[in-house]
């Protein structure tokens, strides 16, 4: 659908002169917290905004990463009757503030900020600085919120706890307009897994974080920015040139997505320190951008197909998130199975949108029968091919009694 950012009126009403400066540039993508989650791109985060459903939801789009691995998370704004509904928390840098102003002056006041997983850091981390923009919203969170290495008061990760309700325990927010319904909760050990996702009724569109994800095979918009992670991924070897083409980008892109899926994958080695260090520091590459040439990745023949299995060529393909799907549901597939099953039988559904890579994708009970149909028929818990090293951690955790053999049992008693 059409980009809306262009086109949001009174968009250029705030320049980028209303904000401070740092060491003298502007900093319309900063983001100055980001040392509590060192993620790339660190403290300069652009945001592309969509229009994913016309007059209804728009999606607020960033790169975040490790060591050029970025792939994009997204926060979700919805149009309620009150006004707007956030849903995910972004950074929000001055870009993403002066496109919500513009928002807002067509659709009303920001009601309300949902962080709808017990888990995901990258969504939670945000929400202190977020709630504080929009000082007059409500804040509903999952249940269980947790941290690690200890866990903290709500106050204490700087949610403000006056104004804070927890979903479900504490009611739903505008459920005239929307339905909402929560994906566990699993005991993971050092805390929960609990992810509640909402069914925009108006738009039709259902609302997730992590669980389920539709990938393609062509890169995403925010990398035509900065096209550095694909280029750099696309290589070889460390002193191979970052070469932009449409092809180095697709090749980049597809090694990311294994990457990010798997941790690391079947096809990829990773070679001794004297090979990594012989291939770095040569002329061109004595810079961060190239990573001084440091390249720890060898892919092995074949590895193309093992991207194949994950994304799609004409369409997104829908899976559950592999990295959820073997650390956190090897032992729980009947729970993903109910929530499936839930959300068959919401009237009218017909869009899924998450919070990571493609959206909106075409979600009705066609689409998620299959999806029923392929997981049952195919082996869970895989140990082989991409699945092995996350089998390994896996078993690790298993043998050392971080995670529980029966991760319903601690909600059942």
């Amino acid at each position: 659908m059409a980009n809306q950012y262009d086109r949001m009126e009174g968009i250029d009403d705030l320049s980028v002169e209303e904000f401070p400066s740092w060491a003298g540039k502007p900093v319309d993508h900063a983001w100055p917290w980001w040392p509590l989650l060192p993620l790339y791109p660190y403290g300069r985060r652009r945001t592309i905004v969509e229009e994913l459903i016309p007059n209804q939801i728009w999606g607020f789009e960033q790169l975040q990463g490790l060591y050029y691995v970025a792939v994009p998370v997204r926060m979700t704004v919805v149009k309620v009757p009150e006004g707007l509904m956030l849903f995910n928390p972004l950074p929000p840098t001055p870009e993403l503030r002066r496109a919500m102003k513009s928002l807002q002056k067509l659709h009303g006041p920001v009601v309300s900020i949902v962080l709808p997983t017990a888990s995901g850091l990258e969504h939670k981390i945000s929400l202190p600085s977020l709630a504080r923009v929009f000082s007059k919203a409500d804040i509903w969170i999952c249940p269980g919120q947790w941290s690690f290495p200890i866990s903290l008061p709500l106050g204490w990760l700087g949610i403000p706890s006056g104004r804070t309700k927890v979903l479900l325990q504490d009611g739903l927010p505008h459920q005239d307009s929307c339905d909402w319904i929560s994906l566990g909760p699993l005991d993971i050990g050092l805390g929960r897994f609990q992810e509640v996702a909402c069914f925009h009724k108006a738009s039709r569109a259902l609302l997730v974080t992590d669980a389920l994800v539709g990938i393609q095979a062509e890169p995403p918009r925010l990398f035509d920015f900065d096209p550095t992670p694909l280029l750099f991924h696309a290589r070889d070897v460390g002193d191979e040139p970052l070469e932009d083409s449409e092809a180095q980008r697709r090749k980049g892109w597809a090694r990311l997505v294994l990457f990010a899926s798997f941790l690391r994958p079947e096809k990829l080695n990773i070679p001794s320190i004297s090979q990594v260090l012989r291939n770095a520091f040569k002329p061109g590459f004595r810079n961060a951008k190239a990573h001084f040439g440091l390249y720890p990745f060898e892919w092995k023949e074949g590895w193309e197909n093992s991207a194949k299995e994950i994304l799609g060529e004409k369409t997104p393909k829908i899976q559950f998130a592999p990295v959820l799907e073997r650390l956190v549901f090897p032992r729980a597939k009947d729970t993903l199975f109910s929530w499936l099953e839930e959300l068959n039988n919401l009237r009218n559904l017909r869009w899924l949108i998450s919070a990571h890579f493609t959206a909106p994708l075409d979600f009705r009970p066609k689409e998620i029968r299959q999806l029923l149909k392929s997981t049952r028929e195919r082996e869970w818990a895989k140990n082989e091919g991409n699945w092995r090293f996350l089998g390994g951690v896996d078993k690790v955790l298993l043998r050392q009694k971080i995670v529980p053999k029966d991760p319903l049992k601690a909600f059942r008693d």
